[in-house]
C-alpha cells in the first residue's frame, strides 16, 4: 500500500475476505427511553460470532491473503493468533504465535488445536512483539502484527463497513481500543460518514488517550486488566495515524465497569469475554440517548467456549460469501 492505508483499502479488504470470513448479524442491545420497541437505541455488532470467535479473523485473512507468505509470526494475546492459525490449513501457511506472560492457557491450547506453533517469552506486550520480530528475522517468515499493519487495518475496518452498511443512520459507534486496529479500521471506513467514532480503553490502559493528547505514540508500562486482550503498551504507529485524524472521543473504563458489561451480555444471551465487552461498557456509561448505536461485541473466546471446541470450528475451507444478514426486527420498522 505505502503512505498508510485509504478508505478504498477497507472495500478491496472486503472483497477479498468475504470466503473466509462470517458478516456477522447486528443484535438487539439496549433500547431508547421511551423507545422500547423502536429501532432506535443500542445495537451489537455480534464479532463474538465470527468463525475464530473474533474480529480478528478479519485483518488476519486480508494480511494472509494479500501478502502471499508461506510462513508467518506474529505477537498475540491470543485471539489473533487464534485466527491466524484457524487460516493455517485452507491457506497453507505455517503460523508461529509468540505469547506473552499470562496469556490464556486455552487461547494457547486452541491455536495449537488449530495447527499453530506457539513461543512464550516472559514479560508484557513489548518482550512479545520484539521477540517476534527476532524470529520472523531468524526464519525469513512475514511479520503480521495483531494491529499495527496496513492490511491488518484494513481487514478490522470491514466491521464497520458492514454496520454502515445495516444501519446506514447509526449516530455512534462504540469501539475496544487495544493496539487499535479495529478502532483504525472504523474510522477509515467511516471517514466519508457523519457516525460518530468513540474509542473505549481499559481504565488501566489508556494508551490511546495520553498518545492523542501528547501528539505522538507514547509507550505505557504493562498493565493488569480483566480486558486481557487490550493489554497493548503502546498504539501502533499505523492505527495512530489514522485514529488521530478521525475518532472522536475516547473514554476509559474501570474493570467493575467491564465486568458488569460481560455480565450484561450473558444475560441477554450473548458470551463475550471481558474484552469483547469493552465497547459496551463505555456505551453504558455514556448513558441512555435517544439515538441509534452500535457497540461492537469484539471476542467471545471465553474459557467455555473454547474448551467446547475440540475440533476447527465453522469451515476449514473457504465459503461462499453469505448474504447480508437483517440485523433485528426492530430495525424494519423504522427501514
Amino acid at each position: 500500500m505505502g503512505g498508510g492505508p485509504v478508505p478504498a483499502d477497507v472495500e478491496h479488504a472486503a472483497g477479498r475476505i468475504a470466503p473466509y470470513v462470517r458478516r456477522t448479524p447486528l443484535l438487539p442491545g439496549l433500547p431508547a427511553p421511551g423507545r422500547r420497541r423502536s429501532g432506535w437505541g443500542l445495537l451489537l455488532k455480534a464479532e463474538h460470532l465470527q468463525h475464530s470467535g473474533s474480529f480478528k479473523l478479519r485483518g488476519a485473512a486480508n494480511a494472509v491473503l494479500a501478502l502471499g507468505a508461506r510462513g508467518i509470526v506474529t505477537g498475540s494475546s491470543g485471539n489473533h493468533g487464534i485466527a491466524l492459525a484457524r487460516l493455517a490449513a485452507p491457506t497453507g501457511v505455517r503460523v508461529t504465535v509468540v505469547l506473552a506472560a499470562g496469556t490464556s492457557p486455552a487461547k494457547a491450547a486452541r491455536i495449537h488445536a488449530l495447527g499453530g506453533r506457539t513461543v512464550s517469552v516472559r514479560g508484557g506486550v513489548a518482550e512479545r512483539e520484539e521477540r517476534a520480530r527476532e524470529l520472523a528475522e531468524e526464519t525469513g517468515a512475514v511479520l503480521v502484527p495483531s494491529s499495527d499493519h496496513e492490511l491488518v487495518v484494513a481487514g478490522q475496518g470491514t466491521v464497520a463497513r458492514e454496520i454502515l452498511a445495516d444501519v446506514p443512520d447509526v449516530r455512534t459507534l462504540y469501539v475496544p481500543v487495544g493496539g487499535g486496529g479495529l478502532l483504525a479500521g472504523a474510522c477509515l471506513a467511516a471517514r466519508d460518514h457523519p457516525v460518530r467514532i468513540v474509542g473505549v480503553e481499559p481504565e488501566a490502559a489508556p494508551r490511546y488517550a495520553r498518545s492523542l493528547a501528547a501528539g505522538r505514540p507514547l509507550r505505557l508500562p504493562p498493565c493488569d486488566t480483566v480486558a486481557d486482550g487490550l493489554r497493548a503498551q503502546a498504539p501502533g504507529e499505523v492505527p495512530f495515524a489514522v485514529v488521530r485524524g478521525r475518532v472522536d472521543d475516547l473514554v476509559a473504563v474501570s474493570d467493575a465497569e467491564i465486568l458488569t458489561a460481560t455480565d450484561r451480555l450473558r444475560r441477554l444471551g450473548v458470551e463475550a469475554e471481558p474484552s469483547g465487552a469493552v465497547a459496551l461498557a463505555g456505551a453504558l456509561r455514556a448513558g441512555p440517548r435517544r439515538e441509534r448505536a452500535v457497540a461492537v461485541v469484539s471476542g467471545g473466546n471465553t474459557l467455555a467456549a473454547l474448551t467446547a471446541r475440540t475440533v476447527p470450528d465453522g469451515p476449514t475451507h473457504p465459503t461462499a460469501p453469505t448474504a447480508p444478514t437483517r440485523a433485528c426486527p426492530e430495525l424494519e420498522e423504522t427501514r
